[in-house]
């Protein structure tokens, strides 16, 4: 649809209303990524409501300063409007989900005539599911309760001291309107174990059915979807959308506009989503859980009904997925060379090539027949206990009946199916993907195992994952979605965006752009290469080079950030330099994120030095303006580490085409990480300092000069 001369007004009206609002300066970048973004809608043509247009995406790769957030709202709110369609704003991280819901939202409608609803999206998992919360409340006796505890859902847990209390006052602040049931607005950080006793998922949650459906947290919360023009999401509940079809919690894909922002992560997260795991030993432990529960079901059932025909089959089925299980467990054990190190208690084995040999081949086979037919049982059985929650229909359980076990079963059932996407992925045959006209003939799913040892017990867990998410994001989202922008301060490698299309499945009429900074990084900081005697790739003299040479570095600065690139070598050099430096070293690991930043931010108000050791997250997700931070030290370049199965996979691939892995896939990945470590230092255009890089290869070696001109255009100052 091109472009009305009224929607073209509403844009530039905006703009200038934001401008003057805020008492800002229109910024060149943050121009030319609003009319990208509106001319690539406008260029959208459709019939009905529905495109018509080939699949394409808007790619904008916009650095720290720009102010994306505001460009992209402005343009994109007024034409997702004009077009009657949802606009949905996706992120990697709960910060700049909060920062667009409660400021950057706020402030355009405050500082502007434009008139749109908003509200947060957020997965199930998230909320208070209180009729859980009553039945915890009400689990006294967990053998005698009359509803079924659901103890068998978890794994089996001792009463916690003050866990009544904490839950009682949990009701209370929920029944009083104080709390609104979202995990994240709990005062305090709840622990995982906590949690898990009073959420759900979609599996465990009878929706209308439910006696508490009323005061729902969670429906509560997605009422708003319904009327607001505009959706904050994350990646993560967007790929749990897709995965359900799409439309499912979110708008579908068809009818909505999505801007993905931090969008660099995209690509990993939908790997992460569609990978899959069975711990072996860990299954047959669930199914005992699961025999209990069979065994106490059936005085509730009518015999003969099909439900209790159910629980008698799911017995059977569960009895041969353990024998499997148990064969599988040996055909690994004995199989595979499991190389243990010394202090870790845990051993990895890659399949090469996604093979699996013949005899677990075949294994695998029969723990997908077996598994397959305990999810149809376990369907069958919640299909029966969900028929009684409709009053208008004859049944063979009663409400109560239904009400305690549909949740534990459908408990079961989830992790089933789960179990059963591992069997599917290792039976998959080689090449057959989904790809719809896209790249045919991709790299087979990487496939390993893990084995684990623990004081009195030990597990093999088998894993399975595509190894790139091309035609995945493909298929899903972007021959689908009406419209997409996606942008991130880093977006290419090495100044270029192969790397994200091939990664992301980007439709081939995809347009993309670099913005230009607003910062004069010439002016405002120098890179700087020190000469160091050691490389990095001895670690041992390199420990000592670091423990010799950073004081020098940070003498006489006010905010230090040294970035490591493995936690063991971050705790060696802390260890021995904190006893000469007491007070003034604080590794990311030391307590709560953002409890880190605040007593680094601390020191400095207080005049004191502050030096923050940090690893792969401190390198992307901190924000420390201004005074907070004047001086960048990266310790080593961000090689990925080589034993990743799903980067091995992928690099075993590339070598099989007669690509070369480390030019094709380590040295681009290095370059995101470099530049975004880097970009820790300026965050805005007031900001100075120094990065200063001690890994030598960034000279030394070919790739280096690639590495280093794709950093910002600091002053060089290289040591001899």
């Amino acid at each position: 649809m091109p472009l009305t001369d009224s929607v073209k007004t509403d844009i530039q009206q905006a703009y200038r209303d934001v401008l003057n609002g805020k008492g800002i300066k229109a910024r060149y970048g943050q121009r030319l990524m609003i009319a990208e973004i509106a001319r690539y809608m406008g260029d959208i043509t459709a019939n009905d409501g529905e495109r018509t247009s080939a699949a394409a995406s808007c790619v904008v790769e916009a650095g720290t300063g720009t102010g994306k957030t505001l460009a992209y709202l402005i343009a994109a709110i007024p034409v997702a409007k004009a077009l009657g369609k949802k606009l949905v704003i996706s992120t990697a991280t709960v910060a700049l989900q909060d920062q667009i819901v409660n400021k950057d939202l706020p402030d355009l409608k405050q500082h502007s005539s434009l008139a749109f609803t908003w509200t947060l999206a957020k997965g199930r998992g998230r909320y208070l599911c209180l009729s859980r919360l009553e039945g915890r409340l009400h689990d006294e006796g967990v053998g005698d309760s009359e509803s079924m505890p659901l103890f068998f859902v978890d794994e089996p847990r001792k009463e916690e001291a003050g866990a009544r209390e904490f839950f009682e006052g949990m009701l209370a602040s929920y029944g009083s309107r104080e709390w609104d049931g979202d995990r994240d607005h709990w005062p305090s950080q709840i622990p995982d174990e906590t949690w898990r006793q009073v959420t759900t998922d979609h599996r465990q949650c009878t929706n209308r059915h439910c006696s508490y459906f009323d005061s729902c947290a969670f429906f509560d919360a997605r009422k708003g979807l319904e009327e607001a023009d505009v959706i904050v999401a994350n990646h993560d509940l967007v790929l749990a959308d897709l995965a359900l079809g799409g439309g499912a919690i979110l708008p579908e894909p068809e009818n909505a506009l999505f801007i993905f922002d931090e969008a660099h992560h995209l690509p990993d997260k939908a790997l992460n989503h569609f990978a899959a795991s069975v711990p072996l030993n860990g299954t047959r432990q669930w199914l005992k859980q699961l025999s209990q529960a069979l065994v106490k079901i059936p005085p509730y059932l009518t015999p003969g009904t099909a439900a209790a025909k159910a629980v008698d089959k799911i017995s059977a089925c569960a009895r041969e997925v353990d024998g499997v299980l148990t064969q599988v467990y040996d055909e690994a054990e004995q199989s595979i060379e499991w190389a243990f190190s010394d202090e870790r208690k845990s051993a990895q084995w890659r399949y090469p090539e996604g093979e699996l040999p013949d005899a677990m081949a075949e294994l695998a086979q029969g723990a997908q027949t077996v598994t397959a037919a305990l999810v149809r049982q376990l369907g069958v059985l919640v299909d029966e206990l969900q028929k009684a929650f409709d009053d208008k229909r004859e049944h063979d359980v009663d409400r109560q009946t239904a009400e305690s076990w549909f949740p534990i079963m459908g408990g079961f059932h989830s992790r089933a199916e789960d179990q059963l996407r591992l069997w599917v992925a290792w039976c998959e045959k080689k090449n057959l993907d989904e790809g719809e006209g896209r790249r045919r003939g991709g790299p087979p799913p990487a496939r390993w195992a893990i084995r684990q040892r623990w004081d009195h017990a030990e597990d093999i867990t088998l894993y399975s994952s595509p190894v790139l998410a091309d035609n995945l994001l493909y298929t899903r989202l972007w021959s689908r979605v009406y419209g997409a922008i996606l942008t991130s301060a880093t977006l290419t490698a090495l100044g270029r965006f192969d790397r994200l299309q091939a990664r992301a499945g980007l439709p081939e009429a995809s347009r993309f752009l670099v913005v230009p900074s607003s910062f004069r990084y010439h002016e405002m900081a120098t890179v700087e290469v020190p000469a160091m005697a050691v490389l990095p790739t001895d670690a041992e003299a390199f420990t000592d080079a670091l423990v010799a040479r950073l004081p020098e570095l940070w003498a006489g600065e006010k905010a230090t950030l040294v970035l490591f690139t493995a936690r063991r070598q971050m705790n060696a050099v802390r260890d021995r330099l904190a006893p000469d430096y007491p007070d003034m070293i604080i590794t990311q690991d030391d307590m709560a994120k953002g409890e880190v930043l605040r007593q680094h931010c601390l020191r400095v108000d207080e005049g004191r030095p502050s030096v923050l050791f940090g690893v792969a997250s401190f390198a992307e997700g901190i924000d420390l303006p201004g005074r907070y931070l004047g001086h960048v030290i990266i310790t080593r370049l961000p090689f990925s580490v080589p034993d990743d199965p799903i980067e091995a996979s992928l690099a075993e691939w590339v070598t099989r085409r007669g690509g070369n892995p480390f030019m094709e896939i380590t040295v681009p990945d290095a370059s995101i990480k470099l530049v975004q470590a880097v970009g820790r230092l300026l965050r805005t255009e007031q900001d100075t300092g120094r990065v200063t890089i001690l890994d030598r290869r960034i000279i030394s070696r070919r790739y280096g000069q690639l590495l280093l001109d794709a950093l910002p255009p600091f002053r060089r100052i290289i040591g001899h």
